[in-house]
């Protein structure tokens, strides 16, 4: 059985990979994140006899411009190649992508996850779903904005059915609306708010499917973490 490591383990480990990876010295990486090589070494020395905390983290992270979270991951790759993509792995995760990558991207693998700044669980195993914040009032009161929608893109358009919410891309433009389909076969897409204009928008040549909408998260509440000093 793998043992499990503490987070304070974890971002050690890291750091000292990172270092390892980009061929760097103690004193080389402490001039990069500004701190002096005393200090450095109570965190990353043969005996380190001070944690890597929070701000500790996002300061390392900001000097290598990493994205936030990065040394909290128990399983990463770094490259050291220019302008490569970091390659981590969150178990059970899915990133929240904006509306701008989810009307140009062709497929979830080709986003450079580096530039992902939110991630949020997933409620079951979903290998290329993500997430989409939501905006405007289109599908009150069923989807508010702030909420976040989980989207399946391995699903097939053929296989949907009348009444399920699809994200469909229209030249550079997504959006996300319930598919209505008649009784003659005609399909087009319907805002869930009646009050919504236009509240009906037809499907044609130029529309792409994206993917189905599957779960919808809520925050009631969420408040700013407060940092503990280290």
């Amino acid at each position: 059985m793998t043992e499990l490591q503490t987070i304070h383990e974890i971002r050690l480990s890291n750091t000292k990979k990172l270092m390892k990876e980009l061929g760097l010295t103690r004193t080389e990486f402490a001039e990069k994140i500004e701190m002096s090589y005393n200090l450095v070494s109570q965190y990353i020395g043969k005996n380190p006899t001070k944690n890597i905390g929070d701000e500790t983290a996002e300061k390392i992270e900001k000097a290598f411009h990493k994205p936030k979270g990065f040394l909290d991951q128990s399983d990463i790759a770094v490259t050291n190649q220019e302008n490569s993509n970091v390659k981590f792995i969150r178990p059970n995760m899915a990133p929240v992508l904006s509306w701008v990558q989810a009307g140009t991207f062709t497929n979830v693998s080709t986003v450079d996850m580096s530039q992902v700044e939110e991630w949020l669980p997933l409620p079951d195993e979903c290998t290329n779903c993500y997430y989409l914040k939501v905006q405007g009032i289109s599908n009150n009161p069923d989807f508010l904005e702030g909420d976040y929608i989980l989207v399946d893109p391995d699903v097939y358009y053929s296989d949907m059915q009348s009444g399920d919410m699809i994200v469909v891309r229209k030249f550079e433009d997504a959006t996300f609306k319930k598919l209505v389909i008649e009784t003659d076969g005609s399909r087009y897409l319907q805002a869930l708010n009646p009050e919504f204009k236009p509240n009906v928008i037809p499907l044609d040549e130029n529309c792409n499917f994206v993917g189905q909408v599957i779960d919808c998260i809520r925050y009631t509440y969420r408040a700013k973490r407060r940092k503990k000093c280290n």
